[in-house]
């Protein structure tokens, strides 16, 4: 929120969660059903296009924040290199608000303008007439407005809110108050309307503007430098009608410069020009790639774990994977058919970036799924994925780490940092049943959870979480420690386990890279237990205890 929320600052519809997008749903069915039932000439394309050009907005969004989040993970061409916090993703999960007002505002139009349908698909004079309107009064009346914004009134009630983001990924551009964005879209309306009244609009004018809007808002966040010099060689007053990820990411932090929308050269006239810029993009396409110290593999689990990536939905990987969302339901085409080309196209790459203490770890996803219950060609698969990622890490020159032996470290430290429900000095083996606490594997059966006696803690020291059949006992997370504040970038949940945290597999070798230790757990050597759990301690990292 901003400092001083104005008014209309919140949505009108904010209430409603996701069921928001069923206010288009009466538009939607009206628009399909006119198209299907009416003649040939009576059809109107124009309006039918809406919904896919909704649609297309959302994958195309998307996109960007999949490849932005993809270059962070990596680590390239990065402009700002500080980390988005998990109360940036939560601000910017309404960044499709604006798409549905962006249908509800086109519908109307062509529900009530006359002149608001049946274009046809080319008119080069409303081409060009969209491209003059929009560097002449679109520009420039959102330049005004942009510095409008920055007096301490406005910023205060509306502006903050947007820069809050002082990292800015593709779906910043969008975040602002209601009432800003109505503005904005008042002022994006200005070459269609003008085009749709004049008589001179075109499929290719109208949804080609929209894509225009939404690449260069997207690119002008995405926090990594993608434009290539050569094109400003070849054509150099090109730097004053298009701008760079680096010209915009100093708007951001510098609050008083570059405030342009597109094009700069407004920022040229009035002296608002960040005297850095061109050195700041130089430097961002200049920054050598940055290899890690460590790498740590892992692999998808369910099928609908593919959205819970880093690089996927951002909000849902944000929350712990307890409950797959409505949506996903919905994607279950999709989702089967992405199984399908990864298991005969997928190869390792890169989702997550963390950095403590000058160690930098990479999450590296073998394009494999591991369930519970592995099929043998499923094991030879990640194994053969895990010998090439271990030779490209290798080649790197950085450490390849999967350390089970903290699982289990962490697990018999758990009681000594008061898991509630435990309330013997220590955890005894035991297989009866009887006993109320249990340590469990993969394999362990409904039945089996059936046996044990009501209040019993289920603590699992594998990677998967048991299913829940008993209402009356406890179920403790997979194997995690809470990460310290200096771990950053991770604005993600892994799996199962709740915000900053992280699996023991991580930590393990994160401990191992920070303390720079040279042996290597293998066969039936184990390395000292106590030294690895101290050192644990030391850098921050501790026991997490959630039964419920």
């Amino acid at each position: 929120m901003a400092t001083k929320p104005g008014v209309l600052t919140d949505w009108p519809w904010k209430s409603l969660g996701n069921f928001k997008y069923m206010i288009l749903a009466p538009w939607v069915v009206h628009s399909i059903y006119s198209f299907t039932v009416k003649s040939e000439n009576e059809r109107d394309f124009t309006n039918f296009l809406i919904f896919p050009s909704i649609i297309f907005r959302y994958l195309h969004s998307q996109i960007w924040i999949s490849v932005s989040r993809y270059q962070t993970a990596k680590g390239n061409k990065k402009i700002v290199d500080k980390p988005i916090e998990f109360h940036q993703v939560d601000r910017e999960t309404n960044w499709d608000d604006q798409i549905i007002m962006y249908g509800i505002m086109s519908y109307f139009a062509s529900m009530l303008v006359p002149w608001a349908s049946k274009f046809p698909i080319w008119r080069t004079d409303g081409v060009v007439l969209t491209m003059l309107l929009h560097a002449g009064p679109v520009e420039f009346l959102y330049y005004w407005f942009h510095r409008a914004l920055h007096h301490h009134y406005l910023y205060s009630r509306y502006h903050s809110h947007h820069h809050s983001s002082l990292v800015t990924q593709p779906i910043t551009s969008v975040i602002h108050p209601f009432a800003e964005v109505m503005v904005y879209l008042m002022l994006f309306a200005i070459p269609p309307a003008v085009v749709v009244l004049s008589g001179r609009a075109s499929v290719v004018a109208l949804y080609s503007y929209m894509f225009y809007v939404d690449f260069m808002n997207n690119m002008g966040h995405c926090n990594f430098e993608i434009l290539p010099k050569f094109i400003f060689s070849i054509f150099p007053p090109l730097k004053y009608i298009i701008y760079t990820p680096s010209y915009h990411s100093l708007h951001h932090t510098q609050f008083r410069t570059n405030y342009s929308l597109f094009m700069p050269f407004y920022d040229y006239i009035y002296d608002t020009i960040d005297k850095s810029s061109d050195s700041l993009y130089e430097t961002s396409l200049e920054k050598p790639q940055e290899f890690p110290t460590l790498v740590h593999l892992t692999h998808f689990t369910t099928p609908a774990s593919i959205y819970h990536l880093r690089l996927g939905f951002a909000s849902f990987a944000s929350r712990p994977l307890t409950c797959t969302p409505s949506y996903v339901a919905i994607l279950s085409p999709f989702t089967y058919l992405f199984t399908v080309l990864v298991s005969l196209f997928g190869r390792v790459f890169v989702s997550e970036r963390n950095i403590v203490n000058n160690v930098v770890s990479q999450t590296w996803i073998i394009p494999r799924y591991k369930t519970q219950y592995l099929r043998k060609w499923e094991s030879r698969a990640i194994n053969r994925f895990i010998e090439e990622a271990i030779l490209e890490a290798d080649a790197m020159g950085c450490k390849v780490l999967s350390l089970g032996l903290l699982n289990q470290i962490v697990v018999l430290n758990e009681e000594e940092h008061g898991i509630p429900g435990l309330q013997t000095e220590h955890v005894d083996i035991s297989k009866r049943y009887e006993q109320k606490i249990w340590l469990i594997g993969d394999d362990i059966t409904e039945n089996e959870q059936l046996k044990a006696p009501k209040g019993t803690l289920f603590i699992p020291f594998t990677q998967f979480p048991p299913k829940r059949v008993r209402k009356d006992c406890f179920y403790h997370v997979t194997p995690a420690m809470l990460t310290p504040n200096s771990l950053q970038n991770l604005d993600s949940c892994e799996n199962w386990i709740p915000r900053r945290a992280m699996s023991a597999w991580r930590v393990a070798g994160i401990i191992h890279s920070l303390e720079d230790w040279k042996v290597h757990e293998c066969g039936s050597y184990i390395f000292n237990m106590d030294k690895i759990w101290e050192a644990s301690l030391h850098h921050g990292f501790y026991p997490l205890s959630l039964p419920n």
